[in-house]
């Protein structure tokens, strides 16, 4: 009848599925292709700034706990550098449940990248909670609602349908129908919105910050994902690295300016343990990120220091003030 067609599959074997029913069309078909499928070749979103030691640097950078930082990691990839901007930006270190390294900011990741338009969105399409544990999703389910209503600026009403149709849904999920007579309490996410993560528009990085002159440089997630951005470009090989002799132009391209260097950019490469003498050798993304982090600081320093007056700081206690993970 001149159709072919492919039914089935999952997440773990699409890609093979999709060459061999193009390859099958092609020969059915008696059809010529430019050249041989590629999807093999072809990272996956995340995958390219990912390494399985990134969830120690999630833990340093951001303060998240051990095992968020794995769960983040394991399940976003790079992109769990987003999500951790909008937790450091939004005081967002909650989890939804005591027994699960959900957070906050995943709800609101949700929301602003991965089009999350209702709760059920949030418990079941996205964090998948509901599937793990109904009752802990329907334990969740006030936080979400309320993180989602300051994000998309829902109304009282908006609220109440939300988390009724959600206990609608967790009925189907093996909970008992009671639970749709019960007081649907709503609380207050506080805080304000944390602004749209857009990894590939926002182009620069805001180096002078008055509100990290105190703490280590941090980005937001609009900054995290022009970095991501910029290294998934000179990432040409698709290997999750980039060579020393991408450094310059990386830094170029996101406007890090040269001349405001103080102690020259080979201070902060060997600080990153970055070493200039072979021009192909790979770079990880966690050293690139450290590096702007050092350059931020560096900024930060000198701003800092112009400035008249200068803010009393609160003491360290010593038990906060060292350590690794």
């Amino acid at each position: 009848a001149g159709l072919v067609t492919i039914a089935g599959g999952k997440w773990t074997t699409y890609r093979e599925m999709a060459k061999e029913t193009v390859d099958k069309a092609a020969q059915e078909f008696g059809l010529s292709a430019p050249r041989d499928c590629q999807t093999e070749n072809v990272r996956l979103i995340g995958s390219h700034a990912w390494s399985d030691k990134m969830f120690i640097k999630l833990i340093q950078t951001f303060g998240v706990d051990a095992e968020v930082a794995k769960h983040l990691a394991h399940n976003y990839g790079d992109r769990a550098w987003a999500v951790c901007a909008l937790t450091d930006r939004g005081g967002d270190t909650q989890r939804l449940h005591a027994r699960y390294p959900f957070v906050d900011a995943e709800v609101r990741y949700a929301v602003q990248y991965e089009y999350a338009l209702s709760a059920v969105d949030v418990i079941a399409r996205r964090l998948r909670l509901a599937f793990l544990d109904a009752q802990a999703a329907r334990e969740s389910l006030p936080r979400v609602v309320a993180i989602m209503a300051d994000e998309l600026k829902w109304p009282v009403d908006r609220q109440r349908l939300e988390h009724r149709k959600a206990l609608q849904f967790l009925t189907t999920m093996g909970l008992p129908d009671s639970i749709l007579n019960e007081d649907n309490e709503l609380i207050d996410a506080g805080g304000e919105r944390a602004g749209v993560v857009n990894l590939r528009t926002t182009g620069t990085l805001n180096l002078v910050d008055p509100a990290s002159y105190y703490r280590r440089g941090v980005f937001s997630a609009d900054e995290i994902g022009t970095i991501l951005s910029a290294f998934a470009e000179f990432d040409v090989h698709g290997d999750g690295h980039i060579e020393v002799k991408d450094i310059e132009p990386l830094l170029a391209a996101i406007k890090v300016p040269a001349a405001g260097l103080a102690q020259g950019l080979n201070s902060y490469l060997e600080s990153a343990k970055i070493s200039m003498e072979d021009p192909a050798a790979p770079v990880e993304f966690e050293q690139i990120f450290g590096m702007l982090g050092d350059i931020k600081e560096s900024f930060n320093a000198k701003a800092k220091s112009e400035i008249k007056t200068d803010a009393k700081l609160n003491q360290i206690p010593t038990y906060r003030s060292g350590g690794g993970v």
